[in-house]
């Protein structure tokens, strides 16, 4: 990793003091904050640098000039209230939020480390007034804030940022009609018109058309303007002042990638081909020394202009290194950019799904694939650019993509819907229910399920999908260990299975190379054993929290204790005869969740035990992400639950003990 280094407060201070002209020193600021969000996304190797360079000069305005919330402070009543509905734009915030002395340093530098920065808004942030992440929310509790300070009588103006590809979600209008409606005249929206989703053009993906006259018709008042440009900044905002009736939207036109040439739209899609590269991840060196120098020598250019000396940079400590777990980093580098190859031999799940996919696709008319603005996140790019007449881009709107999954599949086709576990499961659960009641088949690909990848925070962490849907009566939830059990899952998903299918799929690389036996076929309801033993049978399932059950079981070995391990895709499907011979060989029984412990595979195997006939039933222990899912490294988040190899040894240990 090339030398990291720190723009300091009292260099903010300086700016603040000694530039004059007040729109300069706001670009100054604005750039001076890239530089921060630069090295701390760097540092933490994944992060959105895109969307934070787009809203970066809004924030920098908001913040250091326009909302009376740092004069104030966090906590008064009468503060303004400004916040991310999209999130994304979370890096820069928080550069601009230790510019203010909100936190030190060093928390700065622990961006999507445990202890330190979510990688999504997260209110446990001092300065973060709302959690975001889970797309299209902002708009509506931006209108509880405004109308609850209107009804206290505390002052005040409340400023949601959303993203322009965020208005696909429907909630969105919900909450415009209904502030509206409340003529709530403190709530002001500002679109980053980015014009950019995670990776293709919003017109691509689902066109906006005329945006300002939408907003129009809802009854608010709406301005547009240059979102990089202060002074047009401060004349909307002066211009809003004037309008008392209704609630405010700003259109403010910006680039994604601002302030970095290479990131910025539209260059950068033509150097990616027509695909966006710096929505997420960390650049590599050789990309993050040219940004860094790019920025920083156009601060001290204009310094130099007004006769002040350069900037005065701080070195950043290196990270420490990891050492728990063999998951030693974030396994993928961010969302909307594809992930870095597997550190081993065996294929990511998520390749091995989107390639089974594509041959399904060719081999079977029925099948149409539905996606919400995720094809590359959720490898399903290759059907749209070889099959696009049976793809289908429903942008940032999973309750749509599943009601129309569901009218596709009325009319005998085969939809497989995709999106992240977290938004797919529970956002768009009424309408997967609905479906469900109508008895037609459709398949659920959800991807990044799980604790793991846990940089970008309990947003993107899907914890409790199994427990949403698997209490429907014809939906099978499973999750493959495996590339080839990903393959085999999905063909027994669209050929063979009787009903709904909702396939889990970890996003990251495979911590080892689990070996399935020679010839294996998944039989529904039964696991397949890993590892033989007779001290008690370790149940889990999906790549990581396997890996990290054979680690504890390799470890226990070593002391003498022999625990089986056993690979369990199906989660809410238990063979009563496999159950029957399995429980009657252990008289302890552990299940490893990548889920809440409620809800999961346990509860599922504890209901079939008490179907099953036995002298003496084995005990049922159950270990999962208690609580709320800790943001930080895969190894930082495994040991933060106790779901790391050394730790689960040592909870095994002392049951059997």
């Amino acid at each position: 990793m090339p030398d990291l280094a720190l723009v300091p407060r009292s260099e903010f201070d300086r700016a603040r003091a000694d530039v004059a002209d007040t729109d300069l020193r706001l670009l100054v600021l604005a750039d001076m904050c890239r530089a921060n969000a630069l090295t701390a996304v760097k540092r933490a190797g994944s992060g959105h640098l895109g969307s934070s360079f787009s809203a970066m000069d809004l924030v920098a305005f908001l913040l250091f000039e326009e909302l009376n919330t740092a004069e104030l402070g966090w906590e008064h009543p009468d503060r303004d209230i400004v916040f991310s509905s999209k999130g994304h734009d979370v890096p820069g915030t928080y550069a601009a939020l230790h510019a203010l002395g909100v936190f030190p340093d060093e928390r700065l530098l622990l961006l999507r480390r445990l202890g330190g920065l979510d990688g999504h808004p997260d209110i446990g942030v001092p300065g973060i007034e709302a959690n975001s992440g889970s797309l299209g929310m902002g708009v509506s509790k931006g209108r509880g804030m405004a109308w609850a300070k209107r009804r206290l009588g505390r002052g005040g103006r409340v400023v949601v940022i959303v993203g322009d590809g965020e208005l696909q979600e429907g909630q969105n209008y919900e909450g415009l009609q209904g502030a509206a409606h409340d003529r709530l005249s403190g709530l002001t929206v500002v679109v980053d018109r980015n014009e950019l989703q995670s990776d293709r053009p919003t017109e691509e993906i689902l066109a906006l058309g005329d945006l300002e006259a939408k907003l129009r018709a809802f009854g608010w008042h709406v301005l547009t303007c240059d979102g990089h440009d202060p002074a047009a900044l401060r004349d909307a905002f002066a211009a809003m002042r004037s309008v008392d009736d209704r609630p405010h939207a700003l259109v403010a036109h910006t680039i994604k990638g601002r302030g970095v040439s290479f990131m910025e739209h539209p260059a950068a899609l033509e150097a990616g081909g027509g695909t966006y590269r710096w929505h997420a991840g960390a650049p590599g060196d050789d990309d993050f020394a040219a940004a860094h120098a790019e920025i920083v020598d156009r601060v001290n250019e204009r310094l130099a202009g007004l006769g002040l000396t350069p900037l005065t940079l701080e070195p950043v400590p290196a990270l420490e290194p990891q050492s728990v777990g063999s998951l030693e980093g974030e396994p993928v580098s961010g969302v909307g950019q594809p992930a870095p190859r597997p550190r081993v031999t065996d294929e990511y799940v998520a390749e091995a799904y989107g390639a089974a996919l594509l041959d399904l696709v060719q081999r079977d008319e029925r099948i149409v694939v539905l996606d919400a603005d995720l094809a590359s996140d959720c490898r399903v790019r290759g059907v749209e650019l070889s099959v696009p007449d049976r793809f289908v881009e429903t942008g940032i709107a999973e309750q749509d993509m599943v009601s129309m999954a569901g009218g596709l599949a009325r009319q005998g086709l085969l939809p497989v819907v995709n999106s992240f576990a977290s938004f797919l499961a529970s956002r768009a659960n009424e309408q997967i229910y609905n479906n469900a009641s109508e008895g037609s088949r459709i398949v659920y690909a959800l991807h990044y399920a799980g604790l793991i990848p846990a940089g970008p925070g309990k947003s993107h962490q899907s914890l409790r999908d199994i427990s949403l849907l698997g209490a429907l009566p014809n939906m099978d939830v499973v999750q493959p260990v495996n590339a080839e059990e990903t393959r085999l899952l999905l063909e027994w998903a669209v050929v063979d299975a009787p009903a709904n299918v909702a396939i889990r799929l970890a996003i990251g690389p495979s911590p080892r190379r689990i070996e399935l036996p020679d010839g294996y076929r998944p039989t529904p309801g039964r696991a397949v054993e890993l590892v033989g033993g007779d001290a008690a049978l370790v149940v889990s399932y999906g790549p990581v929290m396997t890996h990290e059950a054979l680690l504890a079981a390799e470890s226990l070995r070593a002391d003498g204790i022999r625990v089986a391990v056993a690979s369990m895709p199906w989660l809410n499907r238990v063979d009563q005869g496999w159950l029957a011979e399995t429980a009657a060989r252990f008289a302890e029984i552990v299940v490893v969740e990548d889920h809440a412990p409620v809800g999961g595979l346990g509860d599922a195997l504890r209901r079939a035990l008490a179907g099953v006939e036995l002298d003496r039933a084995p005990r049922v222990t159950v270990v999962g992400v208690e609580g709320w899912p800790a943001c930080g490294t895969p190894a930082e988040a495994l040991r933060a639950h106790g779901l790391d190899g050394a730790s689960l040894a040592a909870r095994i240990g002392a049951l059997l003990a």
